[in-house]
């Protein structure tokens, strides 16, 4: 009887011991897979972060090169500009002939004052829209009407 009642006893202790184990793995598990859950939809974010970040990166350095190149064309005109003006003697011009200078002066400054306005998304005026070379279009920025054309913005293209 003694030995049946230790038996017993160890059997009950025994059997305690497998209730906690399985009470504390099934918790275990529960924040485990809790956790598993949270890790997984944190990853998923992040994945879905970098996409976004690598594709804003793409357009970012897409309109850098664009900005670069467009930078590029206005030195270019710069130099052109230079070159002309560094051909006449502009003080014995005005001197000698000041409403002519006067005159073109004007004029280049409003052509100028227009390319800016173009730059910044200015819609066309008719006779920009019905230009038929890159000077009738505006000999400031001559360079804005291939622009233009090619994005089929002018009258003369097949587009309109």
């Amino acid at each position: 009887m003694k030995l049946a009642g230790l038996l017993l006893i160890v059997i009950m202790t025994m059997s305690g011991i497998g209730y906690w184990y399985y009470t504390d793995t099934q918790n275990t598990i529960a924040i485990l897979t809790g956790n598993n859950a949270k890790l997984e939809l944190s990853v998923a974010t992040n994945e879905a972060t970098i996409k976004v970040m690598a594709a804003d990166f793409k357009k970012a350095s897409e309109t850098l090169q664009q900005v670069n190149t467009e930078f590029a064309a206005t030195r270019r005109q710069n130099n052109i500009l230079a070159d002309k003006l560094a051909k006449h003697d502009l003080e014995l011009l005005a001197a000698s002939r000041p409403d002519s200078i006067e005159r073109l002066i004007n004029g280049g400054t409003i052509a100028a004052g227009r390319c800016f306005e173009l730059l910044s998304g200015s819609p066309l005026t008719e006779k920009e829209k019905n230009a038929k070379s890159d000077r009738s279009f505006n000999k400031e920025c001559p360079w804005l009407y291939d622009r233009y054309k090619s994005s089929g913005m002018l009258n003369d293209t097949p587009n309109n």
